[in-house]
């Protein structure tokens, strides 16, 4: 799970909600709401949070803009965040993944490589453009989005390798390479002039980045070959911007992740933030926890 943008999400999409201390807790409500859907939805065995720490320096040295556009972190965020990493995400049962001057999406990536390796089917529960490259027959993406759910049934939906080409015009492995030609506007990486439908076409027609701009010639449209043509070298410089980087070594185990709650303390902070509904949620949750396990010994 990415964890500073279900933080981000859930403070902007829930409003004054505060202890009755005074204190922000709807960052925390949120995050922790989400968390224990997909938990709900999925039943995983092993499971992280990640969180940027840094941006990496290859891509700054890149583009020293990278990301210079994103707002500084609304002041009342601040101390949610800090207790949901240094205190909720671990009593709700998740490990924190995170390393300095490494962005959340390379150390997934880094993951979900390492697991599929061994045979073990990966969700990716992120919104993040780039790590769609990642998906395969072993690896989908989890959304709760409206846009992407089958039917308005549906609580989640899970995207493999059918849905992300519906989603993009092009299978998982192309869509680093219209990234490059659209840009991104989120992290401030500029494109080529060339919106995502039309890259996505021209990756399409070509068959990839490489032989498109080795064919430019063939390009139809006389004005979008000269995007290509004089935006080329910003293209190749996106290509190495948005490719993830899936071979830092990984800073914990895979078979350290697995989820466990610790439920007295868990339920004694979230009685600090004053979570009516939630907290019976939890402690009805706990009992049948200690009921399975108390039963598990017995056998």
């Amino acid at each position: 799970m990415y964890g500073h943008y279900s933080v981000y999400r859930s403070f902007f999409a829930i409003q004054n909600l505060s202890n009755s201390r005074g204190e922000p807790t709807n960052a925390i409500f949120g995050f922790t709401k989400t968390l224990r859907l997909m938990m709900k939805h999925l039943q995983p065995e092993l499971g992280a949070v990640f969180w940027d720490e840094g941006l990496p320096q290859n891509r700054v040295a890149l583009q020293p803009a990278y990301k210079e556009t994103r707002k500084e972190m609304p002041r009342p965020m601040v101390p949610q965040l800090d207790f949901i990493q240094n205190r909720l995400t671990p009593l709700l049962g998740f490990k924190n993944i995170s390393l300095p001057n490494t962005e959340a999406d390379d150390l997934m990536g880094c993951y979900a490589v390492q697991a599929q390796e061994r045979g073990i089917d990966v969700i990716l529960a992120t919104n993040d453009k780039d790590l769609y490259q990642l998906v395969s027959p072993a690896t989908r993406i989890y959304s709760t989005a409206k846009a992407d759910l089958a039917s308005p049934k549906d609580a989640f939906a899970l995207l493999g390798e059918a849905e992300v080409m519906a989603k993009w015009d092009v299978p998982p492995k192309l869509i680093g390479d219209v990234l490059a030609i659209a840009g991104d506007s989120v992290d401030n990486i500029p494109g080529a002039g060339i919106g995502r439908n039309a890259a996505a076409a021209l990756i399409r027609e070509h068959g990839g980045l490489t032989a498109l701009l080795e064919n430019l010639d063939q390009v139809k449209s006389l004005r979008t070959r000269e995007k290509l043509q004089s935006g080329r070298d910003q293209i190749i410089q996106n290509r190495k911007m948005v490719e993830l980087d899936c071979h830092t070594e990984l800073p914990m185990p895979i078979g350290d992740l697995k989820i466990q709650p610790d439920y007295p303390r868990l339920l004694e902070e979230l009685e600090k933030c004053e979570f009516k509904s939630l907290l019976q949620e939890v402690r009805t949750e706990a009992d049948c926890a200690k009921t399975s396990s108390q039963g598990e010994f017995l056998l």
